[in-house]
């Protein structure tokens, strides 16, 4: 397919980020011939962002094929800017080098336009923080009030379950500041080298204390290696994963899966609930989707934040099921994301 086949305006850029093509809708859009010119040159960052600095840090990774979303200015010839949304992908030789990259602007939509805005977000999150927080507030109203007529197992129960509720409201709280940074290309990865069996032994510990009855098994490679990541956001993922199978299939039988191949860690997590219909397997990591099975809970957002952070760290992650034989959701870490992000 040809740029001028695309309706929206698009652009390649070399790795040296000077623009080797643009379609007729782009020229249009910047009211200029935009072949020749330093990308630099025609789109810069927000008033209240942070300044361009080549390529985001995460294109070093050879498996990262997707340019990040984020908000810019396109400077016009007349020196006027108008607000644009840039996002992309890569264009990598054999080897995962980069060569190019081809950039779609679209203008920012207006706010009369159906986007899930900020204040929809914003919305959906506060919904969810309702009931933790009015669990946290109700259990320790009560100890307050009636500390010295409880028991300690009742004592234990309540501390328990605000402990739970406090967990819950901060991976909500992480979850709204990472759908910001995903959408901005902000996301900041704390790398360090991590140990995935040791945290996946954790995240199982710690759902099973607030799943009564889950049955996870642990099955990892004795070569599986550490890995070069965030350890924060690899946790967020692999409990969004676990405690989705609790929740929507079955606490019992759910195994996590450890591999090596193809200079990749993959993770997955198998659980043996109803599974996922063929017509909503596509649309599993979309923003705010939601299943019509039984009561639909949660924000809709842990999906498509999940693939959003395992794709910054260089990885992917996919989903598969079987009507009657459960599903399986399976991401990947490279293994030699500490090389391509210092090497040269």
């Amino acid at each position: 397919m040809e740029l001028d086949d695309l309706p929206s305006a698009a652009i390649v850029v070399d790795a040296d980020r000077r623009i080797t093509d643009a379609n007729a809708a782009a020229c249009a859009l910047a009211g200029q011939d935009l072949v020749g010119v330093a990308l630099d040159d025609v789109l810069c960052a927000g008033d209240d962002d942070p300044p361009w600095d080549g390529w985001h840090p995460s294109s070093r990774l050879r498996s990262v094929r997707g340019v990040p979303e984020r908000v810019a200015r396109l400077r016009l010839p007349t020196g006027h800017h108008i607000p644009v949304v840039a996002s992309g992908r890569y264009r990598r030789d054999e080897a995962g080098e980069l060569q190019s990259a081809v950039i779609e602007l679209r203008l920012v939509r207006p706010r009369g336009r159906h986007v899930p805005s900020g204040i929809e977000i914003v919305s959906t999150v506060s919904h969810e923080l309702r009931s933790p927080l009015t669990s946290v507030k109700g259990y320790t109203s009560l100890l307050l009030n009636r500390w010295d007529r409880l028991g300690d197992d009742q004592k234990k129960m309540m501390l328990t379950q605000v402990h739970h509720d406090a967990d819950r409201v901060t991976r909500l709280v992480t979850e709204l500041l990472d759908i910001s940074r995903l959408e901005t290309g902000r996301l900041h990865l704390r790398r360090q080298l991590v140990d995935l069996v040791a945290l996946a032994t954790n995240v199982v510990e710690k759902l099973g204390v607030s799943y009564e009855g889950m049955a996870c098994s642990l099955d990892f490679s004795p070569d599986f290696p550490k890995v070069y990541a965030d350890p924060d956001k690899v946790e967020q993922v692999l409990t969004n994963l676990v405690e989705n199978a609790a929740k929507y299939a079955s606490p019992e039988d759910i195994r996590v899966v450890g591999r090596v191949e193809d200079g990749f860690a993959s993770i997955a997590v198998h659980d043996k609930g109803e599974g996922i219909p063929a017509a909503d397997l596509p649309r599993v990591f979309t923003k705010f989707f939601r299943r019509d099975h039984g009561k639909p809970t949660g924000s809709g957002l842990g999906l498509w934040i999940s693939r959003g952070l395992v794709e910054a760290h260089g990885g992917r992650l996919l989903a598969e099921s079987n009507e009657g034989e459960g599903s399986t959701f399976t991401f990947t870490l490279p293994t030699d994301a500490f090389e391509q992000m210092h090497e040269g």
